[in-house]
């Protein structure tokens, strides 16, 4: 069974080690997180993020963050990161997260929600257009990554 809800404090060891088994150069052109790196920090709290439990284990988590902050953006909401325990890929978790991210930021007052996705990661731009999102832009080249030119897919789905 999978089950949704806010992020605690009590689950940043098991995000960061998710967040550390799922990095790779097709979902992230950031550098790999350092062993012992916190999750929570640098703007993003529990209250950002949604994590799914499958069986009772935390299993994934979708992180929701502002745009810009500034008022003319606040109809926006981002998502920020999507990752799911390798051992639970494949179950329906990762779009049982963004349906989630998609209810909670509706409940925000959100009018938009809006992501980044590197064009490689076809297995999450799959789930993404199956929970409505479409490629509003594409960023040719926008990165180097070992070696070679990777898109950066920007993508939106309405709520209003």
């Amino acid at each position: 069974m999978i089950t949704i809800r806010t992020a605690r404090g009590a689950d940043e060891p098991v995000l960061a080690e998710i967040d550390r088994h799922t990095w790779t150069s097709v979902v992230s052109p950031a550098p790999a997180p350092p062993s012992g790196t916190p999750f929570f920090g640098d703007g993003t709290r529990p209250d950002d993020v949604l994590v799914a439990e499958h069986d009772g284990v935390v299993a994934g988590y979708v992180r929701l963050g502002e745009g810009f902050g500034i008022p003319a953006h606040r109809h926006v909401l981002v998502i920020d990161g999507l990752a799911v325990d390798p051992d639970r890929q494949r179950l329906g978790i990762a779009q049982r997260l963004v349906e989630a991210a998609v209810a909670e930021a509706r409940h925000r007052g959100a009018r938009k929600l809006t992501l980044r996705v590197l064009g490689p990661n076809t297995g999450a731009r799959r789930v993404y257009e199956r929970c409505g999102f479409v490629v509003e832009g594409v960023l040719r080249g926008e990165f180097r990554i070992d070696g070679h030119g990777v898109d950066d897919v920007l993508m939106a789905r309405p709520l209003a």
